[in-house]
């Protein structure tokens, strides 16, 4: 599949989701999240990436 198919799957422009690809996005809507995640066949967190290290959770149980 193209980029250009996979946007309009999801209903973005190719300029949107060049930039969710690049990892430039700081939000998103969950309706475009469940959206990417329908035509990708993925859960959320396989497209989030969120890993969290110690440091994060350290600042949590502080």
């Amino acid at each position: 599949m193209t980029g250009k198919q996979l946007a309009e799957k999801m209903g973005l422009s190719e300029t949107q989701l060049s930039l969710f690809r690049s990892g430039k996005v700081r939000g998103i809507r969950f309706a475009t999240l469940a959206k990417m995640c329908a035509v990708l066949e993925c859960a959320p967190g396989e497209l989030l990436g969120y890993d969290a290290d110690a440091a994060d959770l350290a600042a949590v149980e502080d």
